[in-house]
């Protein structure tokens, strides 16, 4: 067991909420790194003592990973953490993956080779769990276990951490096999507040005489607060059915509220939610997870919507702590649950196959049509090159679409080009 303070390099930072939660788990951050000026002035503000550094985490000239990979006076760092960019998943959008420009997940799991760090942690939307994106996971798997680490992935609601939201994250953790054998994902810790139970106090701040009857009916969790883009307008709730979940909770999502209600005003459907409010919703709060934000108002919206729950984060982190502290008992566990076996089969070739000797070295019947769907999924993230032999058509897995931190990728100009709107 060590005793020396377990050390955390976060990348994709945000506006504090990964970071406030591993803090509370118990990690010192050596270095966080984020793009957006708004959120790096939030975390200099709360945490002026960090080395917090402002640009393009994949761009060598903020920050070399080399310079704290393990070496002769350097311990390794315990734990490479980040909430990299989830509009390349998110099922409300396009699902480009590997070729938008946004994505840094795969790029994020290469740095592991070079870092060497004890642990690894990213986290992002739901719509990477999907059929969609099954290749791309697998081969994030198969890179960190040729890294030597072993990895996992769990869809996590933040309901079960205390969170008075839905908020389904997807999470990888990966160590170093010895250490994962004694990582548990967090237990959830029973039922989550309401909204009503959690807002009450802001919403009756200035007197407001419905305050009350207004927290009765907002008697449900939130659903899951999107804090958009640079690319959309200001700021609201969400998109149309989550609209219509807040109405029912009496919750103008329409926008958001400088101030709480006053003491006589009504409302057609019910009070608009103010920063602080929907910062209450993502578990920061007046006790264990204080936090100040800066900037104006839709950009503090956007710094709190796009951000992880401290609690989850906490959860995470202790959880990460104590395996790689081994205050846990070791368990039996085989974390290599296969996500793509089409894409593991082509891989292992390297050459071509046809679709019958796919289905030998699945040992299973395989229809035509599912191997085409799978293909063409496949075909998303990777290229795949297609030979129409005479007796039959062949396929075989290329290269990653995906930055890796390639000098030529079409990522650098895309990114340059959008720059502005990425957040």
């Amino acid at each position: 067991m060590t005793e020396q303070p377990l050390r955390v390099i976060e990348i994709c930072a945000g506006a504090g909420g990964q970071a406030l939660g591993l803090e509370k788990a118990g990690f010192e951050h050596e270095l966080a790194i984020e793009l957006d000026e708004n959120a790096v002035n939030t975390l200099r503000h709360n945490r002026p003592g960090w080395k917090v550094v402002q640009g393009d985490v994949a761009d060598p000239n903020v920050w070399n990973p080399a310079d704290y990979a393990p070496g002769l006076d350097r311990r390794p760092v315990d734990l490479l953490a980040g909430g990299v960019p989830c509009p390349p998943f998110t099922i409300a959008g396009k699902q480009l993956g590997a070729t938008d420009e946004r994505d840094l997940f795969a790029w994020a799991v290469e740095q592991v080779k070079v870092v060497q760090p004890r642990a690894l942690l990213l986290e992002n939307v739901r719509g990477l769990s999907m059929p969609r994106f099954a290749g791309y996971r697998q081969h994030v798997l198969d890179r960190l276990r040729e890294f030597g680490y072993a990895a996992e992935w769990r869809l996590l609601q933040a309901s079960q951490y205390g969170v008075a939201q839905l908020r389904p994250r997807f999470v990888l953790v990966a160590m170093a096999p010895d250490d994962f054998a004694h990582f548990y994902w967090p237990e959830p810790v029973g039922e989550p507040p309401t909204v009503g139970e959690v807002l009450l106090p802001l919403v009756s701040a200035n007197g407001w005489k419905g305050a009350e009857d207004w927290a009765e009916k907002a008697n449900a969790i939130a659903p899951t607060v999107v804090g958009g883009s640079k690319k959309h307008g200001g700021a609201d709730l969400g998109p149309t059915r989550a609209k219509r979940a807040w109405a029912e909770m009496g919750v103008d999502a329409l926008g958001v509220a400088n101030h709480a209600p006053g003491p006589d005003d009504e409302f057609p459907v019910g009070p608009k939610l103010t920063c602080e409010m929907v910062a209450r919703i993502q578990g920061w709060n007046d006790d264990e997870f204080q936090w100040a934000f800066t900037g104006k108002k839709t950009s503090t919206y956007r710094q709190i919507g796009n951000a992880f729950p401290p609690p989850v984060a906490k959860a995470l982190g202790v959880a990460i702590a104590a395996a790689l502290n081994r205050t846990v008992e070791r368990q039996e566990r085989d974390p290599d649950r296969e996500h793509d076996e089409i894409y593991r089969v082509l891989r292992k070739s390297g050459d071509f196959m046809t679709a019958a000797q796919i289905a030998r070295a699945l040992k299973r019947t395989l229809e035509l049509h599912e191997l085409e769907r799978r293909i063409s999924l496949l075909g998303r993230d990777f290229h795949i090159d297609i030979s129409n032999g005479k007796a039959a058509t062949a396929y075989k897995l290329g290269q990653f679409k995906a930055f890796l931190g390639q000098d030529d990728h079409i990522r650098h100009d895309q990114f340059d080009l959008h720059r502005s709107k990425i957040s």
